[in-house]
Formats: structure tokens, sequence, C-alpha cells
């Protein structure tokens, strides 16, 4: 099974896992998941598989779908707590449904995750590893911004959490499932790990910079909750926060977004998520070569060079 076939039947393997009797469980989940999405942790997992020498490529999907899952409940639950009214190009689930409803999609897709889960044993430590720490990263997310307390150090360990261990799982159930050494599933660990530093970097860039048509979302949101890397980088590693953007001019999102430019914050991100990618390259040399170790380059360039 090629890879392009492989996502096409990813889709299929989460949509069947929705299904419910209940019509706004069903039709909530239905809805984001239809909606797309760059399906970039699936992805990963699916040609770390390959990589690795994996061929059964069926024997993996649900693990992928559960991956998946795993992130879109979570932008769901975001949604909720950011006001967020587009996601992946359409009204968010929050919008549509409202909070209580999006809040009860969200648990219904986690909760999903047990099942698709169920026949991989061992392999749901590691995917609750980083699930755990998801929930670990959000939440200190929400506590710098209350406490006034976003600095470069309090962003990484967020984003480390909340984005880059789920990649890292990815990687690592994909190496696994393809029966690789200890040493190869700990090189695709970090070769995860950098990339979903680097996703995250670049997505918190876009937040400042994109309009809401580019990312499929609504934009502007971390940037007005006080959190974002341009955010933690503005004044050479200051913390920057609400209190200081309450501060700006009538306007607060446009004077801020003028002040983080001028800074030359985008730059620095930019620099410093090539760095991440430059890594996460290195890290495949114990891989042989394949147009799937070449896919997993092409995956961490895109993720860096994207614009939405």
């Amino acid at each position: 099974m090629m890879i392009q076939q492989a996502m096409q039947a990813l889709e299929n393997v989460m949509l069947d896992s929705v299904a419910s009797d209940v019509k706004t469980l069903h039709d909530a989940s239905r809805h984001i998941l239809e909606a797309g999405g760059k399906r970039v942790r699936p992805r990963l997992m699916l040609l770390t598989y390959l990589a690795c020498g994996g061929t059964a490529v069926e024997n993996v999907l649900s693990a992928a779908a559960a991956v998946e899952l795993v992130h879109t409940a979570s932008v769901v639950h975001d949604d909720i707590n950011d006001h967020g009214v587009v996601r992946r190009g359409r009204p968010s689930v929050n919008a549509l449904w409202g909070r209580t409803f999006a809040l009860l999609t969200g648990d219904f897709l986690f909760t999903k995750v047990y099942e698709l889960m169920a026949p991989y044993k061992d392999l749901n430590v590691i995917l609750s590893e980083a699930t755990v720490a998801l929930v670990e990263g959000e939440t200190l997310q929400a506590s710098a911004v209350k406490e006034n307390n976003f600095s470069r150090q309090v962003y990484y360990d967020i984003i480390s959490r909340k984005t880059a261990a789920l990649f890292r799982s990815a990687a690592h159930m994909g190496a696994a499932l393809a029966g690789a050494g200890e040493a190869t599933i700990e090189a695709l660990r970090l070769y995860g790990f950098n990339v979903g530093l680097a996703f995250q970097i670049i997505d918190d860039v876009l937040d400042l910079t994109a309009d809401s048509e580019q990312l499929g979302k609504t934009s502007g949101i971390d940037l007005q909750q006080g959190r974002g890397y341009a955010v933690a980088y503005a004044g050479n590693g200051e913390t920057k926060t609400q209190a200081a953007v309450a501060e700006q001019p009538t306007d607060p999102l446009t004077a801020i977004k003028a002040k983080m430019l001028s800074r030359k914050a985008i730059e620095e991100a930019y620099t410093q998520a090539n760095m991440l990618r430059a890594a996460a390259v290195a890290s495949l040399d114990v891989l042989p070569e394949s147009p799937y170790k070449d896919a997993l380059v092409d995956l961490a360039r895109l993720v860096v060079e994207r614009d939405h």
C-alpha cells in the first residue's frame, strides 16, 4: 500500500471509529474530521513504519488514527478555551454546537482512542504518556498566562509537552511496529520530537502573521491570550504577557504584531525552527536509503516552509 493509499485508508478508519447512534456526537465528530487537516502526525507515523522496513500498513492504521484523534480532540477543546469560531476552514464545533457539546465531542474523540489502541498492548503506554504530556502542556500554558509568567524557558516546556510529545510518540510507535531496534527507535523519537517543536514554533509564527483564511482557523487567538513564540521571544527573553498587551493602544492586536515584527522575533523563530529541522533530519542517518526516508526529510522541511 503506497502512502497516499494509506492516508485515504486512514480517513476511512477515523470516520468509521466515530460512528454513533447519538446524532450530535456522530455529526460533530464527522464535521471536524471531514474538514481535513494536515494529518502530519499520522503521516509521520506511517512513513516511520515504512522507512524502518514495515510492509503491512493495514496493521498500523488504527494506531495512526488514534494519534490523529488525540490531536483532533485537543483542538476541539482548544476552540472552547480560546473561543475559536473557525477550524480547518469550517465553523468550529464550538461555533455550531456550543461549548457543552463541543466539550462532549472532544471527550468522545479522546475515548475512541481507547478502542483504536486496544490491539497494540504495550504501545498504549507510549501514546498515553504523550496524551498526559499534552494536557500538562495546555495546563502549563494556561497557568503561565494567568500568572503573567511567559518566558522562553516556559514556552519550550509547554510546546515540548503539548505538541512535540505526540509527534515523538507517533515516530516511536511507527518504528516499534516495524520491529526496529532500540537505537533506531530512539533516533526516530528524537526526529519526531524536533519536528514537533519546529511545527509548533511555525504554528505560533503563523498565528502572528497569517490571516484566518490562510490558517483555516481563527487567527490571533494565541497572541490575544498572551502566548506564542513571538510573545515569549519579544524583549530578549523577558516575560511578555497579557499585562503588557493591555498597555498597548486601542487596537492591541495590531500594535503588538507590529512590535513583535520590529524586534525580528519572526526571523529568530524561523532560524530556531530550521535548526530543529536540521537536527531532526540528522537523526534519520540510522535509516537505510529509501523513498520513505526521503519523505521524512521532506516532511521536516515542509513543516518549516508551510504558510498555513
